[in-house]
């Protein structure tokens, strides 16, 4: 006879450690009794459920039976050889099978309507159909292995629901965790009820970790696959800075400023487009913080990375040359249907508008999503003059050469009008100083 109590503390020590629901584990310690005393004692195709009552002590087994009718399970044929179909087959209403078939009339499993309305007037097709069993005490050694492989084989898999919901609701968030081990690169996380995977690609690359450090980063992805569970990790991913800033700022955990737009080289440098839903708070100020309290925490956290925070805007214009900062622009030239940007600057500012390596324009291309060419005033005025135009400090094309030079002579001729010839001076001797005169 099972001892409930011993059974019951062990069952409440399981689901504390395991963080399982009561409901499940008991549900696994029914269905492995069933199973050991459909092992034991029951017969081909029988449906057998186990009740445990944690109160009294006591165990009951019954037999389930289907309600059925010709329409929804396949009467036997006479001379037609019996197949077995699998105890998980049960639900002759669930359609036809893989062949097309429905289910085999089984007399263990099911119950015709007509036979089934003599036990119970308002009995329907579908329904189960419960018949006690006598009890046995003695399931046997086999009986015994199957009822101890169906309860871990329960218990895995609720654990294994439970862990999903858990980090289900994780899912898009930053998670702390400790380096377990380093293999080729790749680091396993240890974050308390399971290991999740910080693959080398999402690693920064600077960044050198080792077992036992904490970490924390960006959870982007758990998926259920024939191995078992697998929760991937990033400290790369654009979304782990969102977040970073989320436990920094309340004004864009609340929502009140919103970062739009995102573009990041791990490591190096970011770069963060914010806007204010609210015409009173400065969105920068919410990110940077006191004295770039804030900034400088998220700096810290990712090894160093720099990070600049623009004010977005609607005008493409504007937020192209404000993504560009620290560098003064001149001039923008869009192409709409290209989505080009032609960006004077200075010759001065031309090496801080690229960046080094190309990083700062890199950078404001992918926070603004147009492709952006710089050149500075005199490299475009030299590439004007081929062209035989001239372009203005606005980057707009001006007049040709020749109609600027004809304005030139009209204008020359306007101050000839407006200044009459003195005849009189034209037309007077020279006077020319002698030793004479002197």
């Amino acid at each position: 006879m099972l001892d409930i109590k011993a059974l019951k503390v062990a069952l409440e020590q399981l689901e504390q450690e395991k963080k399982i629901s009561h409901e499940k584990v008991v549900d696994a310690v029914e269905k492995s009794l069933a199973a050991a005393y459909q092992k034991e004692y029951g017969k081909r195709g029988q449906i057998v459920r186990c009740k445990i009552n944690f109160d009294s002590g006591e165990t009951s087994f019954e037999q389930v039976k289907i309600v059925i009718d010709e329409t929804t399970v396949r009467m036997p044929v006479e001379g037609e050889e019996e197949v077995y179909e699998p105890m998980h087959s049960q639900a002759p209403l669930e359609g036809e099978n893989a062949e097309g078939l429905l289910p085999r009339y089984n007399e263990e499993r099911h119950i015709l309507l007509s036979t089934a309305k003599l036990l119970k007037k308002n009995a329907e097709l579908g329904e189960e159909i419960i018949f006690p069993l006598d009890n046995q005490e003695d399931f046997g050694r086999i009986a015994a292995q199957t009822a101890k492989q169906v309860i871990v084989q329960k218990l895995r898999e609720a654990e294994r629901e439970s862990i999903v919901g858990e980090f289900k609701d994780k899912e898009e968030t930053i998670v702390s965790g400790i380096v377990q081990r380093i293999e080729r690169g790749t680091a396993f996380i240890d974050l308390g009820r399971t290991t999740a995977i910080l693959p080398f690609e999402e690693q920064i690359a600077s960044e050198r970790l080792r077992p036992g450090e904490r970490i924390r980063a960006y959870l982007f992805s758990i998926e259920e696959g024939f191995r078992g569970l697998s929760i991937r990790l990033s400290r790369t991913h654009p979304k782990f800075l969102i977040e970073l800033f989320k436990n920094e700022s309340a004004e864009i955990a609340q929502g009140v400023v919103e970062i739009v737009a995102v573009a990041r080289e791990p490591g190096s440098r970011s770069k963060i487009a914010v806007k204010s839903n609210d015409e009173r708070i400065d969105p920068i100020g919410a990110c940077v913080g006191q004295r770039g309290v804030r900034v400088s925490a998220i700096t810290d956290e990712l090894s160093g990375e720099k990070i600049d925070v623009i004010e977005w805007s609607s005008d493409s214009r504007r937020f192209i040359a404000t993504a560009l900062s620290p560098a003064k622009v001149l001039s923008i030239e869009l192409n709409e249907d290209e989505k080009k940007a032609i960006v004077t600057v200075s010759s001065q500012e031309q090496s801080l508008a690229i960046g080094k390596g190309g990083q700062n324009v890199r950078l404001a291309a992918k926070l603004t999503g147009w492709k952006i060419d710089i050149i500075s005033g005199g490299e475009m005025i030299a590439e004007a003059d081929k062209e035989g135009t001239l372009t203005t400090a606005s980057g707009v094309p001006d007049e040709t050469i020749d109609e600027q030079a004809d304005k030139v002579i009209e204008s020359m001729n306007v101050i000839e009008e407006v200044a009459p010839k003195n005849t009189e001076v034209e037309n007077a001797p020279v006077e020319v100083a002698t030793e004479e005169s002197k």
